[in-house]
């Protein structure tokens, strides 16, 4: 029969930090990588494809930190494909196309075309379940450290 994996809560966790002493970098690392995917896909999945180059710029990149322990991941546009990205407009300026259609944009004739917010969406639709696999993660990895130091 196989083990059920037992998704604990956050009051448990942090009680398996203390008996732990600290943290350790691999369960911040893997938990919060497991979180970001949930929401990278969904940002892919939600994006506007005309093209496709704006699903294929959205990337995960993982901040730098010097805090031992912590780990945080961004959902984000590609920086190296800025070429891609930047747009110019007919009298020369510039935009960028990916905030135009995160966040909405005015037209010539001064009407509003809405944003379609798939970042955005990408996290607030499936926060719950990032919280979940999170925890389901760092879980796993505390167990495992737990049982390495005994």
């Amino acid at each position: 029969m196989a083990r059920k994996t037992e998704i604990i809560g956050m009051r448990e966790l942090e009680r398996a930090f203390r008996e732990l002493g600290k943290v350790p970098q691999p369960a911040a690392t893997q938990s919060a990588r497991a979180g970001a995917r949930i929401a990278l896909r969904a940002a892919k999945a939600n994006a506007p494809e005309d093209t496709g180059a704006l699903k294929q710029g959205i990337i995960l990149k993982g901040e730098r930190t010097r805090t031992r322990g912590k780990k945080v991941y961004d959902v984000m546009m590609d920086p190296a494909k800025n070429d891609i990205f930047v747009k110019m407009t007919k009298d020369g300026k510039r935009y960028y196309y990916p905030a135009s259609q995160e966040y909405g944009f005015l037209t010539v004739d001064g009407g509003y075309v809405p944003g379609y917010r798939f970042l955005r969406r990408a996290i607030d639709e499936n926060a719950e379940q990032i919280e979940r696999r999170v925890l389901e993660v760092a879980g796993r990895e505390v167990d495992k450290a737990l049982r390495k130091g005994r």
